[in-house]
């Protein structure tokens, strides 16, 4: 998630977005699997860590700063017919693939 984030960051190329796209997802959903896991298997040490006052400061600020990016990259509005056309490149490049 890290490598092809940074990637995408670095190359900052429609193109290669759509390219890096399946790479992305896919890390993007093992590592969610990796966390809940992770979680599920600490979780008492979680509470316990979770007592600390510090640490839920920290924990709310980074979920405030979360909500705030999310916002702003939901509010940045994409001319209609632009994110037509980059939708059906992106299928056709999937379905180029199969």
């Amino acid at each position: 998630m890290a490598t092809s984030g940074m990637m995408m960051f670095v190359i900052e190329r429609p193109s290669f977005t759509i390219q890096m796209h399946p790479v992305h997802k896919l890390f993007g959903l093992l590592m969610v699997m990796a966390a809940a896991t992770h979680l599920a298997l600490n979780f008492r040490q979680l509470k316990n860590h979770l007592k600390t006052r510090s640490v839920v400061l920290a924990g709310v600020a980074l979920i405030v700063a979360l909500v705030l990016l999310y916002s702003v990259a939901i509010n940045n509005k994409i001319d209609p017919e632009l994110a037509r056309k980059m939708d059906e490149a992106a299928a056709q490049q999937e379905a180029h693939k199969k």
